[in-house]
């Protein structure tokens, strides 16, 4: 017979969010448990939170999940950072902080996500890593409940939590924006924790909304359509069309300016669990959280964050297929067949080479559009671990977590998000270096290394302006490219969902 294992207790004196005070495994006797041990950068960890939310729903009186954020990079140990990122994802459990991955050894956890099942006597009696486990978990803790309740050993009790949302709501007229796209027909901005786009001038003065506000897979008007988690954005001057990636709809839409409608192009509402290149009709193939677009003649260019690889879909074929990539994360360089990516989350072009913002091996990729179609790295080490803030040449160079790219009078702007800086790359040579941000998560106007930003992660260029999603700031700031001069933008009469209305 296995012997039992009784799981480690959780420290209380390390940082709880999400609750008033620290939780026990001995208070909680009598419960389901599910251990999550995630960190906020990874995407796999965001694609768990769904099944996680059903099963906390459908055993509420019996489970309680405890996050254990145990962090990957340094931006990712600070409290705030994580509180922001509860926020950003709208988790409703506990989250113990893992200072120094305590409770990450004490458990033997080798990979993010983890999840740890606890039974109502204390003992583990099971985990699972990666994603794609809802059902087995869904079994499992029927079945525990079930010989707990012939055991007399089962606690039936909602547990009373305080949730960090209910401290800190999220009024602000953006909610934490990830992408901006300046156009000629406006500034777009993908309020991502709105569930919306907000169609601007280049000055701040609303035009439109697109979407409803709240989280959903719905085509129609502009004020029917329904978005989830919105992301980068692509736009078709000619025809007057902007494309979006919806990142949680795992769709792709297409926004007709001159019809103001928006409809589904590409995904079917699910997460494609096929990380092996494969292609389909655009509508029929189900796709894994898109993050970022580029048009490039008749096609779109994706950064497919949760596969790690770069897609196309044919807009005049509609099939959609694996541009580059072999589905494994990390960063090899090569032909388009051999190459791999680490949670791929921004796209840009010179019309030669696509640019992608690598974030998890926090470097910058290009992939060549003309033969020979090669992958190469422009600047970052390409390690998993290899983070850093220093400035340099190619492989010497470090980011961290950068989520945003754009180029632009032959440089790339890097949004260099969880070092709260914009660096400026070269291409070419492979020369980072940090032009904007003193590095201090705040928001501050100024001048070039005397600004300030919070996990800024979308970027936009057209004329002399940059325009920057500073999303944790929940702000959308403005740089003058003679001057190097940040301001934040001011949108008059924009509200949140459901306060107040533009006029």
């Amino acid at each position: 017979m296995t012997p039992r294992v009784r799981a480690p207790e959780l420290p209380q004196n390390y940082a709880w969010l999400n609750t008033e005070k620290p939780l026990s495994l001995q208070q909680l006797r009598g419960r389901v448990i599910i251990l999550d041990f995630w960190t906020y950068c990874c995407i796999n960890c965001l694609h768990v939170l769904p099944d996680l939310k059903y099963l906390e729903q459908k055993y509420k009186d019996s489970l309680t999940v405890i996050g254990v954020h145990s962090a990957k990079f340094d931006n990712e140990k600070e409290i705030d950072n994580i509180r922001q990122a509860i926020l950003r994802y709208d988790i409703e459990h506990p989250v113990l902080v893992d200072s120094g991955f305590r409770v990450w050894q004490s458990y033997a956890v080798r990979a993010w996500p983890t999840l740890m099942v606890i039974d109502p006597e204390g003992y583990v009696v099971n985990y699972v890593s990666g994603e794609g486990n809802r059902d087995f978990l869904d079994q499992l803790i029927d079945k525990l409940i079930h010989q707990h309740q012939e055991k007399g050993t089962i606690n039936f009790q909602q547990l009373q939590l305080t949730l960090e949302k209910q401290r800190q709501s999220l009024i602000t007229p953006l909610a934490f924006p990830g992408k901006v796209l300046a156009t000629t027909a406006g500034l777009f901005i993908a309020d991502s924790g709105h569930h919306r786009l907000v169609m601007s001038t280049l000055d701040g003065e609303v035009l439109d909304l697109i979407g409803t506000g709240k989280p959903g897979l719905t085509d129609g008007s502009f004020h029917e359509a329904q978005f989830f988690a919105p992301q980068g954005m692509t736009f078709d001057a000619e025809n007057q069309i902007l494309y979006v990636a919806d990142t949680e709809n795992h769709a792709l839409r297409r926004v007709d300016l001159k019809r103001q409608v928006v409809e589904t192009i590409a995904g079917t509402g699910e997460q494609s669990r096929n990380i092996h290149p494969h292609s389909g009709n655009g509508l029929e193939t189900a796709l894994n959280s898109p993050w970022n677009l580029q048009k490039v003649g008749n096609s779109l260019f994706i950064a497919m964050a949760g596969p790690h690889q770069i897609w196309e879909m044919d807009l005049e074929s509609k099939i959609v297929k694996t541009y580059a990539g072999t589905g494994a994360e990390g960063c090899v360089d090569g032909t388009l067949t051999e190459s791999a990516f680490a949670q791929p989350s921004g796209i840009t072009t010179d019309g030669k080479e696509l640019y992608i913002a690598d974030s998890e091996v926090s470097s910058i990729r290009g992939i060549g559009l003309v033969e020979p179609k090669q992958v190469r790295t422009v600047c970052g080490s390409g390690a998993l671990f290899g983070f850093g803030d220093v400035d340099g040449q190619g492989s010497d160079a470090r980011l961290q977590h950068c989520l945003g790219v754009e180029y632009a009078q032959n440089y790339l702007w890097v949004a260099d998000t969880y070092n709260h800086k914009i660096k400026l790359v070269s291409p070419i040579t492979g020369n980072c270096q940090t032009v904007l941000g003193n590095g201090a998560a705040d928001l501050q106007d100024g001048q070039g290394k005397n600004s300030s930003f919070y996990e800024p992660s979308g970027l936009s260029v057209t004329g002399s302006y940059l325009y920057i999603a500073d999303t944790n700031n929940h702000a959308i700031r403005r740089v003058d490219l003679d001057t190097f001069t940040v301001t934040t933008l001011q949108f008059s009469g924009l509200c949140a969902p459901d306060i107040c209305i533009p006029n």
